[in-house]
């Protein structure tokens, strides 16, 4: 194992609870910093973003697709500086700058230990924050632009347009050249239209006015926030199944037989290091919304349950 000169504390803080409940089963804690095994990196990881999805994991509602087990740590992105490289690993050095993710639910931390296959190099000009919050986010919504293929002349609708994977869902999609209607309340309706996207709003009259911003019909549907849009897809809008696809309404889906390609299929380290170098040179826009130090992380998720955040919400560890 090659190791940089300064000590390495043997415990750290990190992120853990015990049961499904809400915030306040979180607990910081102290434990052991791990050690990085054959093809493994220890990272100090500078910052982790929050997301939906490790909510829903921690309050119980994902155990039938992602059960946890206690006690659980949580968190996937990560950003920060390599601390120590297990054996066989080769390409990064103590000191390194990176970027990643982790699969075990172990990112919300001072240290974590990931596959060397699941780190790169931060590229200059992207921000610690920004590369600390990219993986979930940029994962999915590359997999969910890719899975309803959007033509140019096409029409795409996009649920929490302006959210966290909304963000970078939206810019992709106005990139491939179809019209991009963006369903987000008013706050956000300016920075839509700024990225060349139409601009919706949620509420009474929805169906309405999404008809009117598409005279020519709705192509294809990308939902973000679940809560009838696959429906609404499929029965008010006319869409085909296979033009459908949520990253959270997974009951319906499997009713109805639409796609729910996210996170997962997006999983590519090529895919992070892309994104991250196009945010880099300004071709991408990924908000940070607000950071909290790591104790704070109950009112880093509350302020994400309101979902209601423009961008991304980070943990400074």
């Amino acid at each position: 194992m090659t190791t940089t000169d300064q000590h390495l504390p043997e415990h750290m803080r990190a992120v853990r609870f015990d049961g499904y409940g809400g915030v306040d089963v979180l607990d910081i804690r102290d434990v052991p910093v791990p050690e990085p095994t054959e093809g493994r990196v220890l990272v100090r990881v500078r910052a982790t973003g929050i997301n939906p999805g490790e909510m829903s994991i921690r309050e119980g509602y994902m155990h039938e697709r992602f059960p946890a087990t206690f006690p659980s740590g949580e968190g996937s992105d990560l950003a920060g500086e390599v601390v120590a490289a297990g054996p066989g690993v080769t390409g990064f050095a103590p000191g390194d700058e990176v970027l990643g993710w982790s699969d075990e639910r172990s990112a919300h931390a001072e240290y974590v230990t990931v596959p060397a296959t699941q780190l790169a190099r931060r590229p200059d000009g992207l921000s610690v924050e920004q590369a600390g919050s990219l993986y979930v986010v940029g994962a999915t919504a590359v997999a969910a632009v890719r899975a309803v293929d959007p033509q140019p002349g096409e029409t795409v609708v996009i649920s929490g347009a302006a959210g966290g994977v909304g963000v970078l869902t939206t810019q992709l999609a106005v990139a491939t050249g179809a019209t991009v209607i963006g369903i987000a309340g008013e706050a956000n309706h300016a920075w839509l239209r700024d990225r060349g996207a139409v601009p919706v709003s949620y509420g009474d009259g929805m169906v309405e006015r999404i008809r009117a911003a598409a005279p020519d019909g709705v192509d294809a549907l990308i939902d973000l926030f679940g809560g009838g849009y696959v429906a609404l897809a499929l029965d008010e809008l006319g869409v085909k199944p296979d033009r459908v696809n949520t990253i959270i309404d997974f009951a319906t889906a499997a009713e109805r037989g639409v796609t729910t390609e996210g996170n997962a299929e997006g999983a590519d380290i090529a895919n992070l290091v892309d994104l991250g170098e196009r945010i880099a040179a300004g071709e991408l826009e990924l908000p940070i919304a607000a950071t909290y130090p790591l104790v704070e992380v109950r009112a880093a998720y509350t302020e994400l349950a309101r979902r209601h955040t423009h961008g991304k919400i980070v943990l400074l560890p």
